[in-house]
């Protein structure tokens, strides 16, 4: 078009004010339900703890057991590299940032669980327990050494324990405010979610108990567990899960799979129940789409074989939870549940495998995306994201450092949130 050339229209103004003003019900509503990212750093794992073996030493006692099987099975680069299948190239590298990080900061996330991994147990003595959970955590807050979240996993809203569930729920909240106040990191975990009264449930505990304590509201959020068929597909065969995000309303932080339950409501023989069945990789699909673009986050569930024994038994074991944890993080589940403390090598060995191991190329791309350089691949804005958010993750869970981040892509952080679509860092 040269220069001065009139551009001419068909439609009045009035037309375009008249389609805006019958989609503000529409904008609102797409701001709500899907307001991407939190920005927030998401933990890799999930570890849990029952409820009477939690101590305040248990979180730099089960970094102690994990570097002591890594010591024990994989005392160097080399034998890690040999076991997981690792190039000489990120060997290194990952062997010391595993053991760097079972040093300084084993556990991630930390729930203290109530439910399956404690059992029914006398009222004084759950009470109990509840209450010295609260007080470990406040005092672990007050000296720095709690993990980044750290929460507590009640029993289910189902009618033989529903009371029960939300006593312990009290006393452990009680006890945290009475001590202090609730940890920046608080997680709260509701197993075994069915319906999305349920749900709705959990929700009118934390506004009552926001009301009852003078907290803001919506200062209290909670995990939801999908670990029934029910909590994927409803009695009328439609799709469940996006209907408890709802019900949620914006409390729900998280979806959490829960393999073993729900393998077993399919009827799957304990021996083929893995994170890696069809009926795992189905429910998980639905969680995924339910949750995209809510901000809710989503984590795997865990392996059972445990890396214990001789160290062939362990270096199998090794492997099997390597092999999954790999294969969550490439279908975009970014956190997982880790049952002993011999699987905290493997997990974090997994982590930084996978965000090193696709570092330089993610890197080229958004650099080659940001100065319009081109090259072998043509990215559009939706792979920018996904490719900001896979260095932001790499960042955020200590595989990648600021300053290679930066060097390599000609990026700062802010930009990357930007890119990312998220809100950004503090």
């Amino acid at each position: 078009m040269a220069q001065g050339d009139t551009v001419g229209t068909s439609l009045a103004d009035a037309i375009r004010v008249d389609i805006g003003a019958s989609l503000a019900g529409v904008d609102a509503e797409l701001a709500h339900r899907y307001p991407g990212d939190p920005g927030t750093r998401q933990p890799v794992h999930t570890v849990y703890v029952p409820a009477d073996a939690f101590a305040a030493d248990t979180v730099r006692s089960w970094g102690d057991q994990a570097l002591a099987a890594l010591d024990e099975h994989a005392p160097d680069a080399e034998t890690l590299a040999r076991v997981l299948g690792l190039t000489e190239e990120l060997a290194g590298p990952v062997h010391d940032r595993v053991r760097a990080k079972l040093e300084r900061e084993p556990i991630e996330d930390l729930r203290i669980d109530f439910e399956d991994g404690y059992g029914p147990r006398p009222d004084a003595e759950e009470d109990a327990a509840a209450l010295a959970a609260a007080r470990i955590v406040s005092a672990a807050v007050a000296d720095r050494s709690t993990p980044p979240f750290v929460g507590i996993r009640m029993k289910c809203m189902e009618a033989a324990v529903r009371d029960r569930g939300i006593r312990t729920l009290d006393v452990f909240l009680t006890g945290l405010l009475d001590a202090g106040g609730l940890p920046d990191g608080l997680v709260l975990t509701l197993p075994k979610v069915t319906f999305p009264q349920q749900v709705r449930a959990m929700v009118r505990l934390c506004e009552e108990f926001e009301k009852a304590r003078g907290l803001a509201g919506g200062r209290i959020g909670f995990e939801i567990q999908i670990e029934t068929t029910q909590s994927i597909l409803g009695p009328d065969g439609t799709a469940t899960v996006a209907r408890l995000i709802d019900a949620a309303d914006g409390r729900a932080t998280g979806l959490h799979y829960g393999t073993f339950d729900y393998s077993a409501s399919c009827g799957v023989s304990p021996a083929y129940q893995s994170m890696d069945h069809p009926v795992a990789d189905h429910a998980k699909a639905v969680m995924q789409v339910a949750a995209a673009g809510t901000g809710v986050r989503l984590s795997d569930g865990a392996t059972n074989v445990l890396p214990v024994g001789p160290t062939s038994q362990v270096h199998d074991a090794w492997r099997l939870h390597y092999g999954l944890v790999r294969r969550s993080l490439a279908r975009a589940y970014y956190q997982g549940w880790d049952m002993h403390p011999a699987h905290l090598p493997t997990r974090y060995a997994a982590v930084y495998a996978f965000y090193r191991d696709g570092f330089a190329v993610a890197a080229a791309r958004l650099a080659a995306y940001v100065t319009k350089a081109g090259g072998a691949v043509m990215d559009e804005p939706a792979t920018a994201k996904a490719l900001s958010g896979y260095l932001l993750r790499g960042l955020d869970s200590g595989a990648l450092d600021p300053a290679e981040v930066t060097a390599a892509s000609g990026l700062a952080r802010p930009e990357l949130d930007s890119l990312a679509g998220r809100p950004a860092s503090a």
